[in-house]
């Protein structure tokens, strides 16, 4: 399907269901969203490399290759683009599964499409936003720079997802304060705990993971999540 064109660039929808792939194309260009359809895994992996868009909506359930490998096959390629998943299943193992492969976000069929439009919308802005006006934060051996969305650790480089960058960065922004999983998913995610606190501990887990020894997160068990320099 050729793309159609847009300011707010271009997001692929990778659906082998014409009815779902044809309403989120309406709905995603009404907000002015370019955006592409492809209906198989390997096509959707081979137009993510080669379309680069804004941001990909990518089924699970895909012939040719599931959704899981195309997410696995880009992140291992080093391309971050914001991935949302769209699967028909609704346990909690295919959850954290896909955003331990690097998704931003994950919803369940049925949906509506204006919330899909509304995780969009959310993962861009968080993908493409740029605090010029701050400098880069320091956090023990942990070094955030909100302008060039760069993260060291020890000196060494940090490859994160852009949901994994902007919960860093929001820790960050305020060390020793103690954030709620439900703030988190407000200030972070930008919609309500409705969706389950525990897409913020599988970030969280990942985050701390690729920090490796220099991990600054404290759990506040019962409460939440604060960036700390080690003692």
């Amino acid at each position: 399907m050729s793309d159609s064109q847009s300011v707010k660039g271009l997001v692929l929808v990778v659906e082998d269901e014409r009815p779902i792939s044809d309403l989120l194309r309406m709905y995603l260009t009404r907000e002015g969203y370019g955006v592409h359809v492809a209906t198989t895994g390997p096509d959707g992996l081979s137009y993510a490399r080669t379309l680069h868009p804004v941001a990909i909506v990518l089924d699970v359930g895909l012939p040719g290759m599931d959704g899981t490998e195309v997410c696995r096959q880009l992140r291992a390629d080093g391309d971050w683009t914001p991935v949302l998943f769209c699967t028909a299943r609704d346990d909690e193992v295919d959850r954290i599964l896909g955003l331990e492969l690097g998704a931003d976000d994950y919803i369940t069929k049925p949906f509506s499409p204006r919330e899909v439009v509304a995780r969009v919308k959310s993962v861009v802005r968080r993908a493409q936003h740029a605090a010029a006006s701050a400098g880069p934060v320091r956090v023990g051996d942990i070094e955030l720079d909100p302008v060039t969305r760069r993260v060291s650790a020890g000196g060494t480089t940090v490859l994160l997802t852009a949901t994994e960058f902007d919960l860093l960065a929001h820790l960050m922004d305020s060390p020793g304060r103690v954030f709620s999983r439900d703030q988190l998913l407000s200030e972070v995610w930008g919609y309500a705990a409705v969706v389950g606190t525990r897409t913020v501990d599988v970030h969280v887990a990942q985050v701390r993971a690729k920090l490796g020894g220099f991990d600054i997160i404290r759990t506040v068990r019962g409460v939440g999540y604060a960036a700390e320099a080690n003692s």
